[in-house]
């Protein structure tokens, strides 16, 4: 198995066998990312293959500071935000001024759920609000972050998470009354 410092030094030289053999490892794990934040899996997949052509054309600029993954991982993130980036703004459209929430504090057994239940609910959320919890909850990204990447304010981003986790706890209440 070729490690991954001559995966780096064989995408910096510009070998093709290299970039096959970097896409073929990591490809999977990074379209799961990309997969967060679309609803379809083709939609994923254009931003997979955006974000290796960004990869291999930036590849040069990896100084071996930090994770690699971690590296093609923010590079995903932010190509997929940049193909959302354009249809965002109408997703967005309460303040976190206007939304009166009471989340009420019930003693229901989550860990009954599995990450492929979970998952599946995060996927299934509107896609502002999917953008916004897995920025946050997922990606790490702070709330200032997250209004600048999206071009919104701080308390829409707030709203959005939310409305995101206010969403996720009445689906997985319905799961666990079934």
């Amino acid at each position: 198995m070729v490690s991954e410092q001559d995966l780096i030094e064989g995408c910096q030289s510009g070998k093709a066998k290299f970039q096959r053999l970097l896409y073929e490892r990591y490809a999977p794990k990074m379209l799961g990312v990309c997969m967060r934040y679309f609803h379809s899996k083709d939609e994923a997949q254009d931003a997979l293959q955006e974000g290796f052509i960004k990869v291999f054309t930036k590849i040069y600029t990896f100084k071996g500071k930090g994770s690699f993954e971690g590296w093609i991982r923010r590079i995903m993130v932010n190509t997929s935000l940049n193909l959302l980036r354009n249809n965002l703004k109408h997703l967005y459209h309460a303040d976190v001024d206007d939304v009166k929430v009471h989340i009420a504090d019930l003693s229901v057994a989550f860990d009954q759920f599995n990450v492929e239940d979970i998952l599946k609910l995060i996927q299934e959320l509107p896609s502002g609000y999917k953008i916004v919890f897995n920025m946050f909850e997922i990606d790490g990204f702070s709330h200032k972050e997250i209004a600048d990447e999206l071009g919104v304010s701080v308390n829409t981003s707030k709203s959005q998470l939310l409305k995101a986790r206010r969403h996720l706890r009445r689906e997985l209440e319905k799961l666990y009354k079934d």
